[in-house]
């Protein structure tokens, strides 16, 4: 795509499946790191990726030639399948369908940054589902709640 210039950058959000808490600090780095090279492999720009035990926030720069969708689709597929061959888990690991995409303006990348690399901390104080849906309704998009993420009460 000659001539073709953009700056988009998105925060995705995306759950283990029944929001298991099957991320463990042991591998988490690892798993990290694979999920920046699916990234590499697609020719998009991870700006940063972090979590903790039941989800997963990504920040990276989207290109035009691909939808969000086809890009979390290969990253949540590659991904799981790689922590199935290393067998991190003893059951068989899934990210729950769906995910959350927010965009952000170049001014805010280093608050998003520090936000995605953060969430230890971050999930000291609020859990997911008090994330998730602030993060929804901050961006005002309007959902049900019986087709959001299964939560753990």
């Amino acid at each position: 795509m000659a001539n073709t210039y953009s700056q988009i950058l998105i925060q995705a959000v995306f759950a283990v499946q029944a929001r298991d808490h099957l991320i463990k600090p042991e591998w988490k780095e690892e798993l990290f790191k694979y999920i920046g090279g699916i990234f590499r492999k697609q020719n998009q720009k991870l700006l940063a990726v972090g979590g903790v035990e039941d989800h997963v926030h990504i920040l990276f720069g989207l290109k035009p030639n691909i939808a969000i969708s086809d890009v979390l689709r290969d990253v949540k597929a590659n991904s799981s399948a790689f922590i199935n061959e290393q067998r991190f888990t003893r059951v068989k690991f899934r990210w729950q369908e769906g995910f959350g995409a927010f965009s952000y303006s170049r001014s805010q990348l280093d608050a998003v940054v520090k936000y995605v690399l953060n969430q230890e901390a971050h999930h000291s104080k609020r859990t997911f589902r008090q994330e998730y849906i602030g993060l929804l309704d901050k961006f005002e998009v309007e959902y049900e709640d019986r087709f959001l993420f299964d939560w753990l009460d």
